[in-house]
């Protein structure tokens, strides 16, 4: 019993154990993840908002259903090789740190769109068109594959434990502020060329904007440092290989290798490689649903013209950025666990109205239709960031991220649109999205119901995050004020083991009492 309460003592923080943040770094840090995600919406945005015309370019032998399809398909290919790239850059960052990934992620990702640019037309060479799209395609979500979770463990580790929704927001308001402006683009090239125009070559123009994005972001990320828990986790592990000698710990050395990461992860961290891929699966299907999906259905299925389905979804896209980091905020002054049960049963509820009104046609009930949509999406999208990352250590974080991340969005979130469209068109109902979405809020249900509450607490396998020194000068005394508690009740309990309990608790009571009084003075 004494040991088992000795092991049990909270050891009190020292002030080397609390680190302080350098805001500017975190202004940098949070700009430039941010700043990647913008382009690979960016991308997704031009895509979705392009999916008919891409069709008659690289598919023009098939009927117009099949001609979406087939972009959707080729769309979907990318969110397949997603979990190989985070299976490889994943476990990577965990090596050798998150801004050399990230910088490598950025590399591949400007490349791999601007060159879609390029492309020569089925008209030109036939069958290997959509070949070469496909590769383009491929190499993207292979790089994409460590892109989001890089970004969000970046931001995480160097965000303040009590800021971290509202900072981690902002990787995910430059997700859909990348959406808006690829969307935005084709809209205006669709009002200003026609659709003939848009067919003959203003396809490329949206991909060739991607090059300079994609310059400034690799500028940025090449700039930053390696993140402050990266740097703790990796002195730790270097004194204990110099505590071992020069030979080393066998178990150590193969619990650090890639194998020995990835065997950790699915045997020590699967609830938390399941709930992960749970809170992604009902975000990601609502986000493909609105932004990939959405515009292709007012336009193919419902007959809608292309300049008012486009201009009702860049208008929920606007709704999501405005509304996205005051989400963020409020998940750190509610938590992360009501705000993403609250908006599945939110998802499960209002789904059907939601696709009801965007039925009706016009423009002013889809639009309220499309907002419903939207507010249900921002309510995953200002949140996600800042719960992913805590589920797990941090020498794992990285890769046990990508892992999970990339498992459920390829399965799942990327494949939304496919197979919505598919089942729209052999099933002829238009309320199948809306069931898909009911589908994926209960799931989204179901994972929040177990996920445990981080708000405003350190990162597993880091010391507190603090914005100023007078912050880390109180956590480390109120440490010190709980670990003496402790401590008193370890003695009482030891040699008093019968009334021991009960007086510790008294005592406890006792100095809860005035501990209250004094905040409440």
């Amino acid at each position: 019993m004494a040991r088992t309460l000795l092991r049990r003592r909270k050891k009190a923080l020292s002030a080397d154990d609390v680190t302080v943040s350098d805001q500017p770094m975190v202004r940098r840090a949070v700009t430039a993840a941010a700043l990647g995600n913008t382009m690979e919406w960016f991308d997704f945005g031009v895509y979705a908002y392009l999916a008919g015309t891409i069709g008659k370019v690289f598919f023009p032998s098939s009927s117009p259903g099949a001609q979406v399809v087939s972009t959707f398909a080729t769309f979907a290919a990318a969110f397949l090789v997603r979990p190989l790239g985070g299976l490889v850059f994943g476990p990577l960052g965990d090596r050798i740190g998150r801004q050399r990934v990230l910088a490598a992620t950025m590399i591949m990702m400007a490349i791999s769109t601007f060159a879609v640019g390029f492309l020569p037309t089925y008209a030109s060479i036939g069958f290997a068109a959509p070949l070469l799209l496909l590769l383009c395609r491929l190499v993207q979500g292979f790089s994409t594959g460590g892109e989001y979770a890089g970004a969000t463990t970046y931001i995480a580790e160097y965000a303040p434990d009590q800021r971290r929704g509202f900072l981690g927001s902002w990787l995910d308001f430059g997700t859909f502020v990348g959406y808006s402006l690829g969307s935005g683009l084709v809209t205006v090239l669709t009002l200003t060329m026609g659709s003939d125009g848009l067919e003959s070559w203003g396809w490329r123009i949206p991909f060739f904007v991607a090059g300079p994005l994609g310059l400034i972001g690799l500028y940025m990320r090449l700039k930053l440092e390696e993140t402050p828990a990266f740097k703790q986790q990796t002195a730790q592990a270097a004194e204990r290989a110099g505590a071992e000698g020069a030979g080393g710990d066998p178990v150590e050395e193969a619990r650090q290798s890639g194998k020995g990461r990835l065997k950790e992860i699915f045997t020590r961290h699967w609830q938390a490689v399941l709930i992960c891929m749970g809170l992604v699966l009902v975000y990601n299907v609502t986000n493909y649903m609105v932004t990939s999906y959405l515009p292709t259905f007012m336009t193919v299925t419902l007959g809608e013209s292309d300049t008012i389905a486009q201009l009702l979804v860049l208008g929920t896209m606007l709704l999501v950025v405005l509304a996205i980091t005051t989400v963020g905020r409020s998940s750190d002054r509610w938590g992360r666990r009501p705000l993403f049960m609250g908006g599945s049963v939110a998802l499960i509820v209002l789904s059907i109205p939601a696709f009801l009104l965007i039925r009706e046609g016009g423009i002013l009930l889809p639009a309220f239709g499309c907002a419903v949509l939207g507010l249900l999406l921002v309510v995953f999208a200002g949140t996600a960031a800042s719960t992913l990352p805590a589920l797990f250590p941090t020498r794992l974080r990285y890769g046990a991220l990508s892992i999970a991340f990339n498992i459920s969005v390829s399965l799942f979130g990327g494949t939304t649109p496919l197979f919505v469209s598919f089942l729209v068109e052999h099933t002829r109902n238009t309320l199948v999205p809306a069931y898909y979405l009911m589908v994926a809020g209960a799931i989204g249900l179901l994972s929040a119901f177990f996920l445990h509450e981080t708000a405003g607490r350190p990162l597993r396998g880091s010391g507190p995050m603090v914005e100023t020194s007078d912050e880390a000068r109180e956590v480390v005394a109120r440490s010190r004020s709980e670990a003496g508690r402790q401590a008193r009740d370890v003695w009482l309990r030891l040699w008093h083991p019968l009334g021991g309990g009960k007086r510790g608790r008294g005592a406890g009571q006792r100095d809860e009492g005035k501990s209250g009084r004094r905040n409440d003075g």
